[in-house]
Order: C-alpha cells, then sequence, then structure tokens
C-alpha cells in the first residue's frame, strides 16, 4: 500500500518524503492543483474572471493552515492579494495589475513560509 495521499484526500496533513507539507491552490471555479509551480499560479490568475471565478486561495493542505494567500478580481481592474501568516503576524494587502509580477510574488513569499523539518526564512515583495 502506498503511503502517498489519493488525489482528492482533502483536510488531512500530507507529508512529502523529505518532510515539506504540501501545499495547494484551489479557484472558486473548482480547479486545484498540489504543490502549484509559479506558471501554474500564473494560470490559474489569468482564468479568473468577473463572474464565477472571481478568487484563487493557496494554503497548506491541512486542517489548520498557518498561512494562506488569495488572489481576488477587483470591480476597477486588476487583483487584490491577501498574504497571512499567523506564526509571523503578517497580513500584508496589495493591490496589483501585472499577473507575472503576482505568480512570482507569490512564489518567493511561500517558498519563505514555515514548513515542518525546514529552517524558517524571512522574505517579503508585498
Amino acid at each position: 500500500m502506498s503511503s502517498w495521499p489519493r488525489p482528492g484526500q482533502r483536510g488531512e496533513r500530507r507529508q512529502r518524503r523529505w518532510g515539506a507539507a504540501h501545499y495547494c491552490a484551489d479557484s472558486e471555479n473548482g480547479d486545484h492543483i498540489e504543490d502549484p509551480s509559479e506558471d501554474a499560479l500564473f494560470m490559474l490568475i489569468d482564468d479568473l474572471n468577473d463572474s464565477d471565478n472571481t478568487f484563487v486561495v493557496i494554503q497548506l493542505d491541512e486542517d489548520d493552515p498557518t498561512w494562506f494567500t488569495s488572489v481576488a478580481t477587483l470591480d476597477e481592474g486588476g487583483y487584490e492579494v491577501v498574504c497571512r501568516d499567523t506564526i509571523r503576524r503578517e497580513h500584508d494587502v496589495a493591490t496589483e495589475t501585472c499577473i507575472g509580477r503576482i505568480a512570482r510574488n507569490l512564489t518567493i513569499w511561500m517558498a519563505a513560509r514555515d514548513f515542518p523539518g525546514r529552517p524558517t526564512q524571512y522574505i517579503s515583495n508585498f
């Protein structure tokens, strides 16, 4: 029996062989990507619209995640980007129009989060 989680198995803490927790991106329209790359984030954000797919949330795939980030469309155009880390008491909100910049900054921000078995770092571009 494999120790890897089955697709769609949500709410349980998942770990890779080297101990880092998985994170995932979920959009309002039901798209779900495990450990999204910068390119995958770009595509998810690019797919957002003003009617039925207005946001995407990226967080640790566990019951009580210690951090999350979200990107939501704004009525006046552009995107609202929220980055929250309860352990570090960070809560940043920014508006941005460049999808590439959002995807890059989120990738950097998530890489600096606390993962079990990995030293804490601090990098913020928001």
